[in-house]
């Protein structure tokens, strides 16, 4: 949910130029709320729980905390059964979300759901922006999400880097080596063939991006990378927590691996990126400010685009890990070659 909730924060930042005295909450899962912090275009975040989600009693509690807000905006950027109670009992003045079969009476706006993007920005980001459409605001719209990252925190991170003894004279680049699931995951082997191409062409540091529970799965990566590739990789510069991560981040150059939160969290810090998606995600969607140079993705449907023929998302989410061994990383070297020089990793 990490990168949802960054991307709808642009929502926020938006009300907050056109309605610079205006009271703005966002509802959000409460493991979200540290790519939040910072932002002064929130004044309450309110705080979506394992509890609302367990007990009927728990979401009408919160239904009802909303109600005594008495807000005269309300925009539902979920738009699924947990948010349609919330409106319900919401009683904002006006309610605005996405134009879906058998919940348009829950709004006073529908939006079309548009399929297909009109600009770089992707979906995801197109989407969100459109239920702001409503309000017709007099200020520009900004469509890029932002993390605010504190002198501390950065002081932190950098202390972490010289702890580690990271060469300087480099760049740094994260790798995304795992996604939220299995299914979201570029196979280990492949990924390790990724890490060493970037190694192979760039003279450069080299993190990983992994929880401490993930930490099998980094070491299969890693051992089976070539030694020269090893030799990059600062294997145990982790951060504690969600915000150091972010610290980190902001201390590399790039970030180049699987689709997800460190992904998002990585450009909203206006980093270059290099995105390999899932068979079963739509690129089209979270493939935001995709210009060729400076963010670039893959997705398997760009080299074997029969694979995908007459197939739906359920289908394809279902055959995901077959597909994944079809989508070999000899397919995008010449691409991440082309990325790694495009932003300065000679």
């Amino acid at each position: 949910m990490i990168g949802d909730v960054l991307i709808s924060s642009i929502i926020c930042n938006n009300l907050r130029t056109a309605y610079p005295d205006a009271q703005i909450d966002y509802l959000v899962y409460a493991s979200t709320t540290p790519v939040l912090e910072g932002n002064s275009s929130i004044d309450n975040i309110i705080l979506f729980e394992e509890k609302h989600r367990n007990s009927k009693k728990e979401l009408i509690k919160l239904g009802l905390q909303l109600r005594k807000e008495n807000y005269d905006v309300l925009i539902d950027a979920y738009s699924k059964l947990e948010s349609w109670i919330l409106v319900l009992l919401s009683n904002a003045k006006r309610k605005i979300s996405y134009k879906k079969p058998g919940r348009t009476f829950l709004y006073h706006d529908n939006v079309p759901f548009e399929p297909f993007p009109k600009t770089n920005l992707g979906l995801a980001i197109e989407r969100r922006l459109s239920l702001l459409e409503p309000l017709k605001l007099k200020t520009e719209i900004n469509p890029i999400p932002k993390l605010f990252v504190s002198e501390k925190e950065n002081q932190d991170a950098a202390a972490l880097f010289e702890k580690h003894q990271v060469q300087k004279d480099r760049k740094t680049i994260m790798i995304s080596l795992l996604g939220s699931e299995k299914l979201k995951t570029y196979p280990l082997d492949f990924m390790a063939k990724v890490v060493d191409y970037i190694a192979d062409n760039a003279d450069v540091n080299i993190l990983f991006n992994y929880f401490p529970k993930q930490l099998e799965e980094a070491k299969t990566v890693f051992n089976s990378c070539k030694s020269s590739t090893q030799s990059k990789i600062y294997f145990d510069l982790l951060g504690g927590d969600l915000r150091s991560f972010i610290g980190l981040v902001n201390q590399c150059d790039a970030i180049i691996g699987n689709d997800g939160g460190a992904i998002n969290m990585a450009k909203a810090l206006d980093k270059p990126s290099f995105i390999i998606f899932s068979p079963w995600i739509e690129k089209k969607i979270w493939a935001t400010f995709e210009d060729g140079i400076h963010h670039l993705s893959v997705h398997l449907k760009d080299y074997r685009p029969a694979l995908f023929e007459n197939k739906t998302e359920k289908m394809l989410k279902k055959e995901s890990l077959a597909l994944y061994d079809k989508f070999l990383p000899e397919f995008f070297e010449d691409r991440i070659k082309l990325f790694l020089k495009q932003n300065g990793f000679n």
